[in-house]
C-alpha cells in the first residue's frame, strides 16, 4: 500500500515537472559575446529556456581576439594589444565581481577570461550551440495570437539548415560588426595599402612606412599610438578634433571611479562641463597639440587614450586636418598641406544593423533605428524581440546589457509591463530631438547614453533603481556610499527583482579590489613630513588675512 503511494507521488510530481517544463518559454539569444552570455544567465533567473547560438566557434564576441578574418568568420575583434577603456569595478556584471587580482583596466585576454569565468560559474556553457548561426527572425505565422517567432538557422559545420519557433528573442550580435567606409576622391587611384581598423591587428609589416590614420576615436588613436613606434611617420587625420581623457586620474586612481558618481548631477550642468574641460586642458592643453574641437566636452563621446600626447610631443605622431583627396602616392588635406604616404588606416567607426532580423519589424537607416528605450521596437503587438546592447555609453557597456536582459526577461515572462504604444513612441521621438540638441551631427552619436541616467532609467521599469531615502534609513553609511562614491553595477542589486545578498558587501570591497591589483610588490612605510600640511595652513591664513585687509 505505501509503495503504491510513493508510485502515484512520483508520477503526481513528474505530471506537475513536465507541466512546468511545457509551459517555459524558449528564448532564442542570438550571439555568445559580452551581451549573449549574460542574456542567458537572466533567461535563468527568470525561469526561462534560452537557447544561444554563436556564428563562432568560442564565446567572448568581440573580445576574443582571433589573428585573422578567417578566424573571425569576418566579425570584428579587437587589437591585439587592446586594454579596455573602463576599469574593472565599473564594467563588471552585477552579481559577480571581477577577480581582485586582475587589473584595473584589463588587457583583452583579461576581459575574455572573465567572460569565461561567468560562463563556468552560472553554467552557461550547455545553452550555447557554437558554430551555428541565425539566418532570419520572423514573426511566426500565428505571431498576432500567440508573439511568438519563426528562426531560420544553419549548422555552419555541415551546412544543414533547419526552423525552430521560440517564444522570445534577444538580439545579441553588438555594434561593431559592419565597418563604415567613407568615400574619398582619388582613392582608387591611391597605389598604397588601405584597411579599416576592423582588419587591423597588430603593427607588423608597418615598419618605416608612412601612416595616415584617419579618424580619432578610441580605435584610431590606439592605432596611430602603437603604429608610431615602428613605423617611420604617422600621420592622424581629424574632421573635428578630439578630447582626450586618461584613464588614471589624481594619485592613480582609475578616472571613471572619480567621474560616474551620482554627487555630480548636484553641480549645474554648464559648470561641470567648463570644470571638466578646464582639468583636461590643464594636464594637456589641446589647443597647442591640435587636438581641441570646436564643441564642448559633453556634445560626443571621448577619446581616452593615455599615450597619444605623449606621441604627438616627440613628433612620431603628428595631427592633420580633414583629408581632400587622394593622389597616386598620398593625400592632400584640406589646409592645402600634402604629405606622401605607404599606408592608410580608416578609424571611421562602424554602422550597426540587424540582418537577421525581418526589416519590417526592426528598421535601420544611417544608424538611426526607433526603440523604446534602445530596447524594444515599438511598433510590435506583442514586446517578445529585444535588442540588446545598442547603446554607447559615457562609461561601460556590459552592466548595460545586463539591465536591459534582466528588464527584457521580465517583459517577456509577463511580470513587468511596457507603456502603450504612443508613449513608447513619445519617448523615442523625444530622445531623437534630445540627441540632436546635445550632439554634434555625426551616426556615431545616435545610441550615446550617459551611464547612470540610463542605468536609472531601465532600473526603474522594473523596480530595481536603489531608492536612497529608503537605504538612508536603514544603512545611512551604505547611502552615503552609493550617492557619494563610484555607481558600481552593485547598486542595482540591492532591491527589487533579482536582489542579490552580496550586493552590500560588493559595495563596502570594491575599493579594496581596487587597491589589491596594485599590490605586486611591499613598499615600505616612510614617515611622510609635516612640513606640506603646515605650508597649506600658512597659505589659508595668509589669504584669510589678505581679505580681511582688503575689505575691512
Amino acid at each position: 500500500m505505501s509503495s503504491m503511494l510513493l508510485y502515484c507521488d512520483v508520477c503526481k510530481l513528474m505530471n506537475i515537472l513536465r507541466t512546468i517544463n511545457m509551459s517555459r518559454k524558449r528564448v532564442a539569444i542570438i550571439g555568445a559575446g559580452a551581451s549573449g552570455l549574460t542574456a542567458i544567465k537572466c533567461c535563468l533567473d527568470e525561469g526561462l529556456e534560452p537557447v544561444c547560438f554563436e556564428k563562432t566557434n568560442e564565446i567572448g564576441g568581440l573580445w576574443c581576439y582571433r589573428e585573422s578574418n578567417e578566424e573571425r568568420d569576418g566579425l570584428a575583434c579587437v587589437f591585439k594589444s587592446t586594454v579596455i577603456n573602463t576599469s574593472k569595478e565599473m564594467m563588471c556584471y552585477s552579481d559577480f565581481p571581477i577577480p581582485k587580482e586582475f587589473p584595473n583596466f584589463m588587457h583583452n585576454r583579461y576581459v575574455n577570461r572573465y567572460f569565461h569565468l561567468y560562463a563556468d560559474a552560472f553554467d552557461l556553457r550547455k545553452y550555447i550551440k557554437t558554430y551555428t548561426m541565425v539566418k532570419m527572425v520572423t514573426p511566426a505565422d500565428d505571431f498576432e495570437s500567440s508573439g511568438c517567432w519563426r528562426a531560420d538557422i544553419m549548422d555552419r559545420a555541415s551546412n544543414k539548415e533547419w526552423t525552430e519557433i521560440f517564444d522570445a528573442v534577444l538580439v545579441c550580435n553588438g555594434h561593431h560588426t559592419y565597418p563604415y567606409i567613407p568615400e574619398f576622391e582619388g582613392v582608387k587611384d591611391f597605389e598604397g595599402t588601405v584597411i579599416h581598423t576592423h582588419d587591423y591587428k597588430r603593427p607588423a609589416g608597418y615598419e618605416d612606412k608612412r601612416v595616415l590614420v584617419i579618424g580619432v576615436g578610441n580605435s584610431g588613436c590606439d592605432a596611430a599610438v602603437e603604429l608610431s613606434r615602428t613605423a617611420e611617420q604617422v600621420f592622424l587625420s581629424t574632421r573635428n578634433g578630439t578630447w582626450v581623457l586618461n584613464r588614471l586620474q589624481d594619485h592613480g586612481i582609475p578616472a571613471d571611479l572619480v567621474g560616474v558618481r551620482r554627487m555630480w548631477d548636484l553641480v549645474p550642468y554648464g559648470l561641470r562641463q567648463a570644470e571638466f574641460e578646464r582639468r583636461l586642458n590643464q594636464q594637456v592643453d589641446l589647443e597647442k597639440y591640435a587636438l581641441k574641437p570646436k564643441h564642448h566636452i559633453f556634445a560626443a563621446h571621448p577619446t581616452v587614450n593615455d599615450e597619444l600626447p605623449n606621441r604627438i610631443a616627440n613628433g612620431t605622431v603628428k595631427v592633420k586636418c580633414n583629408v581632400k583627396c587622394f593622389t597616386k602616392t598620398g593625400v592632400e588635406f584640406e589646409d592645402g598641406t600634402t604629405e606622401e604616404i605607404d599606408c592608410v588606416v580608416l578609424a571611421t567607426g562602424y554602422t550597426f544593423s540587424f540582418p537577421m532580423v525581418d526589416p519590417n519589424v526592426v528598421h535601420v537607416d544611417k544608424n538611426q533605428v526607433s526603440l523604446y528605450k534602445n530596447v524594444f521596437p515599438a511598433n510590435q503587438k506583442h514586446p517578445t524581440l529585444a535588442i540588446i546592447g545598442l547603446a554607447q555609453p559615457w562609461g561601460a557597456i556590459n552592466p548595460i546589457s545586463e539591465i536591459q536582459c534582466r528588464w527584457a526577461t521580465r517583459v517577456f515572462k509577463g511580470t513587468t509591463l511596457l507603456p502603450s504604444k504612443d508613449k513608447m513612441l513619445d519617448y523615442i521621438n523625444t530622445n531623437k530631438e534630445d540627441m540632436k540638441k546635445r550632439y554634434v551631427s555625426s551616426q556615431r552619436h545616435t545610441i550615446q547614453v550617459d551611464f547612470i541616467t540610463y542605468m536609472d532609467e531601465i532600473a526603474s521599469e522594473f523596480g530595481v533603481k536603489p531608492e536612497f531615502k529608503k537605504v538612508f534609513a536603514q544603512d545611512p553609511v551604505l547611502a552615503f556610499r552609493c550617492f557619494f562614491g563610484p555607481c558600481y553595477p552593485y547598486q542595482y542589486r540591492l532591491i527589487g527583482p533579482g536582489k542579490w545578498d552580496g550586493a552590500k558587501q560588493a559595495i563596502e570591497t570594491a575599493w579594496g579590489r581596487m587597491l589589491a591589483a596594485f599590490d605586486t610588490r611591499k613598499v615600505p612605510v616612510q614617515e611622510t613630513s609635516s612640513l606640506g600640511f603646515w605650508l597649506k595652513i600658512l597659505v589659508v591664513i595668509v589669504v584669510i588675512l589678505g581679505v580681511w585687509w582688503t575689505f575691512i
